[in-house]
């Protein structure tokens, strides 16, 4: 049961999020686009959520990211925020750096929607597990 109504709340958060222009997409998924949007309250809003497919379950955990002023329901909220102004919004590194994680394959499905500075962010990306994708996304995808 709870499954389901993280479901239904990940679907209806997904209703809030304004259309995609005509043509679909106009910047490739896991970057931010240049944009003209006017400046929110915050400098950046994300909804970040990992679904775990598999092993019979497909539950997604959802949480907001909150950044100048940092805030949200992200466990991590502060370090996120950082690592993040650090790469200039990009969420994925392009290296894993040191981190050595077990070939278990457990796949994970991370996803961001939202805006930094005032540029669309929309990214997706699959993972053979929770290591492998914190070695690339840091801690804005711990929780």
């Amino acid at each position: 049961m709870p499954h389901l109504v993280a479901t239904a709340l990940t679907g209806a958060a997904l209703a809030l999020l304004p259309a995609a222009p005509p043509g679909g997409l106009p910047w490739p998924i896991g970057t931010a686009a240049a944009g003209t949007a006017p400046a929110a309250a915050s400098a950046a809003s994300l909804r970040l959520t990992l679904t775990h497919p598999g092993e019979g379950t497909s539950a997604a955990r959802t949480v907001t990211l909150l950044c100048e002023p940092v805030g949200g329901s992200h466990p991590e909220a502060a370090r996120a925020c950082a690592e993040l102004s650090r790469d200039d919004g990009e969420i994925e590194r392009a290296e894993a750096g040191d981190t050595a994680c077990v070939m278990i394959y457990s796949p994970v499905i991370a996803e961001a929607r939202g805006h930094w500075h005032g540029r669309p962010v929309r990214f997706r990306a699959e993972y053979g597990n929770d290591c492998e994708m914190t070695a690339r996304t840091g801690a804005v995808f711990r929780f």
